[in-house]
Formats: C-alpha cells, structure tokens, sequence
C-alpha cells in the first residue's frame, strides 16, 4: 500500500475530516473526565491519605455534575461532527506514515553490512496501555498524555546510549556473565507520580547488567531498552494525542513511524465485523525505509475488543545492498490479540489469519534481486505459554513456523523466562514502581509471585503450578518470534540477546521485551 504522510486521499478530505474530528473531541473530552473523576488509580488513592477526608467526595460530586453538563451540552455538536466523521473512514487509508531524519541518520542503513555480511538486529516490542485516560484507570494507570511523554523519553534514552560491550562477573547470577551491549547514561530520565526514573543511576543496576549463559539462549533483565533498537513495535497504543507525541519524540531516533494503524466506523463486508471506535493500538517505528505496508482487521473480535480494529500489521524494509549490490530485506510483523480469557479459540482463528496474511504479503512483494536476512512476527499475543487455559493456543502451528527463543515446548517455559504481564493493583508498590526495583523483583522467584500474573486455569480446575522443580514464571503474553526457513538460504541466524526491559516501571502494566538477531550472509552463495 502507498506510504503517505496523510491518511486520506487529498487535503479537501482531509480538512473535513479534522473539522468532523474537531466537532466530537469537547463532547468525547467531557465524557472522559467524568469517567476519570469518579475512577482513582492506587497512586492517586495513596497520595490523597494526607488530605483532609471531605475533599475526594467533593470533589467527585461537584466534578461528574459539571462534567455531565457540558457532556449533554456538546453532544449535538459532537452528533454533526459524527455525521461529517463517519462516512470519510471508508476512504481513509488505515495507517499514517511519518519519514524524517533522525538525529543519527547513519543508523538508518547499517553502515558496514554491505562489505562485512554480518549485521545484528535489535527488535523491541512494548504494550503501553495508551487509552483515553479514563479507560486506562481501569488498569490502574491514568495521565495518558504525561505517560506517552515519560515512555517516548525513556525509549529514546533507552535506544541512544552507547554500545559499550562490558565484562561483568557477578555472584548472584548463574555462573560468569556473559558481555552485555549496554551501559548506563548519564543523564537524568523523566519522572512520572511514583516512578522515579532517576533511580536508573544505581550503581547495582550496572553491577547485575550483563547477558547469562543459561542454555542456548543469552539473556539479560535490563533496567534500559537495549542499545540502537532498529524496530520497534508498540501496542495499545489508541490515544491519537498520545500516537502524536511519541511520534515527535521517537522520531529523533527512527525515520520511519506508521502510527494510527486501524479502522474506524463501519467498513466493508469481510474487513471488520462491527463499528470501530478505536483503531488497532499498533505503533511502529524503524530505522530502516520502509517499502511496503500492509495491515488487516480482525472479523472475529468480540465483545469490548470489538470497539478496537485490532489486527496485523506487515512491513516490508529496505537495509540495504551485499557485495553483490543485490538488495537487502527484512519483513517485520506486529500484532494484539483478543483480550479476554477463557476465549482461546477465537485467538487460535486469529493466529491462522496471521500466518496467512503474513504469507500473502511475503507472496506479493518478493522480488527474485532481493535477499531476506530477517522475518520476525511480535506483539501481545494474549496467552502464555503456561496457563491451562491457554492450552489450545500453546499448541498452535504458528511456532512450528516461527521460533520463540523462551519457549521450551507447548505449555512449558525455559527456566530462565519471567512473565510479562503485571498485577495492575501493585503497580505503584516499592518493589515495583522503579526500573532498578522492578529489575530486582523479576530476578527473585519469590517476588515474582507477588507482583507478577498467575496463570490462568481451566474452569472447575484446580490450578497446579509451577511443577515439581520448575520455576514460578508467571503470564508471558508478549512476543517476538522469528522465522529462517524464509530468509534467503545464504543467510546464517542466531540469537545474540533476548531482553526483559524494565525501563517503563510505572508507566505500563506490562514487561516489554526485546531480541537482538545476529545474521550472517555467505557472499559466495550470494547469486545461488
């Protein structure tokens, strides 16, 4: 699909649709806050102990009766803007695309590939929970216009240290570590309510920093993104201010950003099965162009997920060219799942529609000139690997054709994995609300109960977990996976890191990850 920086056709579409947006956003503002006042987060309730006992329910009563009025006051405003909204949606084209020149441009292309044939790729992906603020108090998080801000800043300071390998022997880890690719900065990160960003600069977070030998795979629990990220993949990401602000943020690391990836309204038959009020929630930034862009809607959401036009996203991107000057390629996808538990089999249906699309697209834009040295499928799946639950989706062939580095089998984790998905009630407790403290409670079974999600049982079962002499684990719902078998042949892949990030401590109640890819191209079979 053509990348353009509008969404829409020409700027006259354009206009009338900002027009449209600008009639509905009062009302839809008014009815977020009176949502928002009567809805407090733990932070929030914590912070109001030292006021006086008269002032929240003031506070409330005063609040949802002015907010409700001027809700009902804007609505037939909003109800034209609808009108003018709507009917534009089905000529809009379901992502926006910004291409820019990052701060250092010369990451864009990985200088040096061309004549070495070797190159590593650092793919992140992170579920940010970015919703009107309103809806993501329901996750105990609020302040989605501070927390895009806090999370783009940290992302960015995260990504742009230097790539200083150090050599780190450490007690509490098993055996000697391995080097790491990452050094603490400098300077300061933002704050946000009770994440103290600052607290990065302890000298432990260094001291523990270093990838472990454990198995076949190298790992690492990282208080930072891992250093010069060349993808990055974001889900939940809903809010269009919050799309705009980590979009001016991250471009000064990323070129390339598609953002307000979706559809709205009602589409046509065999897209979208229900009105969208929200788009996919997928974000995507990358430092290599891109050349092509693809995305399709679920048809099977159901329930609440069916307000959002969740799906898959797939890229094409351009790293450059080999000694033979014939073009280099990756493929990158990225996708968010159905939400509620208990619901495995609409999952499963989604995974095969992945697979699928994923293959159709490769099918459509392979070129015979070009080399694949990467396809990678990554993004909050909405299972885990150890839930009985989940049992259905662990078995899926999806891992038949892609590789999951934490995965042992179906149903049973590496021991050295931690869940991702946090209890949203203790998000703001000490062990958990700073990157060094959360880094700390990822390295701890015994903590990791406390703060991480149990799994899942099946109903009218007890749940027995972990098994005798395993780990406790936790729900890893989040992803990424690569794929050899559709790289070109030349291409050698391993795995040089896999990372759990805890960087955004605080600003989200998941645990992003990340995986660094070493490949290695054969220039002699280049032409083969």
């Amino acid at each position: 699909m053509a990348l353009q920086a509008s969404a829409f056709p020409n700027g006259f579409v354009a206009a009338i649709h900002a027009v449209g947006w600008a009639f509905i956003v009062p009302c839809f503002w008014f009815l977020d806050r009176l949502i928002a006042v009567c809805k407090s987060t733990t932070l929030e309730k914590s912070q109001r102990l030292e006021q006086e006992c008269y002032l929240r329910p003031l506070e409330v009563f005063f609040g949802s009766i002015t907010f409700f009025i001027l809700f009902l006051a804007t609505a037939p405003l909003a109800f034209l803007g609808f009108l003018l909204w709507a009917p534009l949606q089905a000529c809009r084209r379901p992502f926006s695309y910004h291409r820019g020149m990052p701060s250092l441009p010369e990451k864009a292309t990985n200088k040096g590939f061309e004549l070495t044939g070797k190159a590593s790729f650092v793919f992140a992906s992170a579920n940010l929970c970015l919703l009107p603020d309103s809806l993501a108090r329901f996750n105990n998080l609020a302040n989605t216009q501070r927390r895009a801000t806090a999370i783009g800043q940290c992302i960015v300071q995260g990504i742009s240290r230097p790539n200083i390998r150090i050599l780190v022997d450490s007690p509490s880890s098993c055996g000697t570590l391995s080097p790491s690719s990452s050094i603490l900065p400098t300077v300061n990160s933002p704050t946000y309510g009770a994440t103290d960003q600052s607290s990065q600069q302890n000298p432990r977070a260094l001291s523990s920093q270093g990838l472990r030998q454990q198995s076949d795979v190298p790992w690492e629990i990282s208080p930072l993104f891992p250093a010069n990220v060349d993808i990055l993949c974001l889900e939940e990401v809903f809010d269009k201010r919050a799309a705009r602000k980590l979009t001016n943020i991250l471009k000064l690391e990323f070129g390339h950003i598609l953002y307000d990836i979706g559809v709205y309204a009602c589409q046509p038959p065999c897209r979208c099965s229900s009105f969208k009020f929200f788009n996919s929630g997928l974000f995507l930034a990358s430092r290599f162009p891109v050349l092509e862009a693809q995305y399709h809607c679920f048809p099977n959401s159901r329930g609440e997920d069916a307000l959002a036009a969740k799906g898959l996203l797939s890229v094409k991107v351009l790293i450059g060219k080999n000694q033979k000057q014939k073009r280099v390629v990756g493929y990158f996808n990225c996708t968010h799942l159905h939400a509620p538990e208990g619901e495995g089999e609409i999952r499963c249906i989604q995974l095969k529609m992945v697979t699928k699309w994923i293959a159709e697209f490769q099918a459509a834009n392979k070129q015979p000139d070009e080399d694949v040295v990467f396809d990678v499928l990554c993004g909050d799946f909405n299972f885990d690997n150890c839930s009985p639950d989940d049992h259905q989706e662990q078995s899926h062939s999806v891992f038949e054709e892609y590789k999951d580095p934490c995965r042992a089998g179906p149903g049973k984790e590496k021991p050295w994995v931690t869940g991702t998905l946090l209890e949203q009630p203790t998000l703001y407790e000490e062990d958990v609300n700073t990157p060094e403290n959360l880094q700390r409670t990822l390295e701890s079974e015994d903590l990791r109960k406390r703060f991480i999600a149990p799994p899942v049982p099946k109903a009218d079962s007890p749940l027995v977990y972990p098994e005798t002499d395993q780990p406790w684990i936790g729900r890893r719902i989040d992803y990424i996976l690569y794929r050899e078998s559709s790289i070109s042949k030349q291409c050698q892949t391993e795995i040089e890191e896999v990372t759990f990030i805890t960087q955004l401590a605080g600003l989200t109640d998941h645990i992003p990850v990340g995986l660094k890819l070493n490949v290695v191209m054969d220039s002699d079979s280049a032409d083969e």
